[in-house]
C-alpha cells in the first residue's frame, strides 16, 4: 500500500485534464460518501460536519468539476493517487468550504475509484480534540489515509 513515506506527493497545482477525468469518474461516489459520512458522524461526533450543518444534502453536494480547485498527484508502482480539494459552492469562499478527497487510477484507460474523504481528529495542547471534515481555502492538501 502506498504511504506518505513510500511515495512522493507532487506539488499542489490547478487541475489538469487527467485529474479532471479522475474527478468526473469518482464524483458520484464522492457525493454519496460525503452524505453518508455526514449522517454517520452526526450520530456520534457532529463537530466533523458542523460547518455544513445548515446545508441540505443537495447543497452539500452541489459541486462539479468546475469546483475542483487544487490537486496533488503521487505515482506508485501500481498507479496514480490523486488528492483533490473541491469547493462547496453553497458556502462562502473565506470560511470552511472545501472537501479533501483521495482517488486512485491505474492510468488513463482505467476507471478511477474514490479511496477516501479526509476527516481530521486533531489533539489540542489542552488534551481536547478538534474534529473536522470541511476545510478552509488555506488548509494545505496533504497526504491522508482516512
Amino acid at each position: 500500500m502506498a504511504t506518505a513515506e513510500t511515495v512522493q506527493l507532487g506539488d499542489p497545482h490547478e487541475p489538469r485534464e487527467e485529474s479532471i477525468r479522475v474527478f468526473e469518474q469518482i464524483q458520484h461516489e464522492l457525493k454519496r460518501s460525503l452524505v453518508r459520512a455526514r449522517h454517520e458522524y452526526n450520530k456520534h461526533e457532529p463537530e466533523y460536519f458542523a460547518a455544513v450543518e445548515h446545508l441540505s444534502d443537495a447543497q452539500l453536494t452541489g459541486f462539479g468539476a468546475d469546483d475542483l480547485q487544487e490537486v496533488r498527484v503521487a505515482v506508485s508502482a501500481y498507479g496514480i493517487h490523486v488528492f483533490g480539494k473541491v469547493r462547496i459552492p453553497a458556502l462562502p469562499d473565506e470560511g470552511p468550504a472545501y472537501v479533501h478527497f483521495r482517488a486512485f487510477t491505474g492510468g488513463p484507460d482505467d476507471q478511477a475509484t474514490l479511496h477516501s474523504i479526509h476527516t481530521e481528529d486533531r489533539e489540542e495542547p489542552d488534551g481536547g480534540h478538534t474534529y473536522r471534515a470541511i476545510f478552509t481555502k488555506d488548509d494545505n492538501l496533504e497526504w491522508f489515509d482516512t
